[in-house]
């Protein structure tokens, strides 16, 4: 198997938590003996050689990030110039948020799951796992430990599969946190992450509260 893995995120991928996932998955294809080749929509340059590749393999994986349930625009204008395959082709997802329940991803998946029928290509699938918010802030040691479980599934991919099994299901984690972890998380948020988003902010120059309603006036 040769898999062509997209990364659709709009970030550079020096600044992307997709490309930071995409190389844990990459390994688990590697430990199973597939090749794989990457791109990245977030460079224009390359988008001739991405629907080249495209069209000459049989296996392309998209890998991507949710944004409060928007696929990303630049992704959007990158499949409009796909031109039309056939059922050869297999068409999977990687889908990934900073949102924790599974139910938050789930109106993404659902338009994944219809995009390959347009294009022409079957559905291999979506691999769906949220709580991965930050990834590039973190230092390198805590960075692979929250992507090396990609790993696992790079080799379940290897399969030949997709993403139809149990064990893709249950990677996505809680549907649904419980009403006290909601509550927990609520607190957190109010208190100990506001902290961090505001340390993150002056780190790059920020120099006023992030609840500054700058807009207001007398």
């Amino acid at each position: 198997m040769h898999v062509v893995i997209i990364n659709g995120s709009p970030r550079v991928q020096k600044y992307s938590n997709t490309e930071k996932i995409i190389a844990s998955f990459a390994k688990g294809l590697s430990e199973k003996g597939v090749t794989f080749e990457t791109y990245a929509v977030s460079d224009r340059s390359s988008w001739e050689s991405i629907r080249k590749a495209y069209m000459e393999n049989e296996e392309i994986l998209i890998a991507l990030p949710l944004y409060v349930e928007c696929i990303p625009g630049l992704l959007l204008e990158f499949l409009e110039t796909l031109p039309q395959k056939d059922e050869h082709t297999r068409l999977s997802f990687l889908l990934q948020s900073g949102f924790s329940e599974g139910c938050q991803l789930r109106c993404g998946e659902g338009f994944l799951k219809e995009l390959p029928g347009y294009l022409g290509v079957r559905y291999g699938g979506c691999l769906v796992k949220g709580d991965n918010f930050g990834i590039r802030f973190l230092d390198q040691e805590k960075q692979e430990r929250i992507t090396k479980p990609y790993q696992a599934m790079g080799e379940l991919f290897a399969r030949g599969d997709g993403f139809f099994g149990e064990e893709a299901k249950k990677f996505t984690g809680p549907e649904y946190f419980s009403l006290p972890m909601r509550l927990l998380l609520q607190f957190l948020f109010k208190t100990l992450s506001r902290k961090l988003f505001q340390k993150v902010a002056a780190s790059w120059g920020c120099t006023v509260p992030l609840a500054e309603k700058i807009w207001e006036t007398d």
